[in-house]
């Protein structure tokens, strides 16, 4: 089983940045592809961003294409995502998610990941 803890969530005004990171433990001798999702109060969760094992492929939500930059360090088992010119819509539990797939394809649906993280809080003011 892989362990997933986020943090770097926060309060920052509209325009800002923050960068999220997502910290892998347990069964990390295979570095998992990896995904971040956000829920807003009231809305289902949605996909953002993903990146897969090796880290050559990424893939994105139009949303936020272009602003968030999803990135990974196998060495140190952690996923970053670096969100840019934050709007207030942006604002949700952003949560962190694994896959072990032993390939580089990109999971981009909640259903292929089967661990994660307990989520950490993104709120930007106007």
């Amino acid at each position: 089983q892989v362990q997933l803890v986020e943090s770097g969530g926060g309060l920052v005004q509209a325009g800002g940045s923050l960068r999220l990171s997502c910290a892998a433990s347990g069964r990390t001798f295979s570095s998992p592809a990896m995904g971040w999702f956000r829920q807003a109060p009231g809305k289902e969760r949605e996909f953002v961003a993903a990146i897969s094992e090796s880290g050559g492929y990424t893939y994105y939500a139009d949303s936020v294409k272009g602003r968030f930059t999803i990135s990974r360090d196998n060495a140190k088992n952690t996923a970053y995502l670096q969100m840019n010119s934050l709007k207030p819509e942006d604002s949700a539990v952003y949560y962190c998610a694994a896959a072990i797939l032993y390939s580089d394809y990109v999971p981009r649906t909640q259903r292929e990941y089967p661990a994660w993280g307990q989520g950490t809080q993104v709120t930007v003011s106007s």
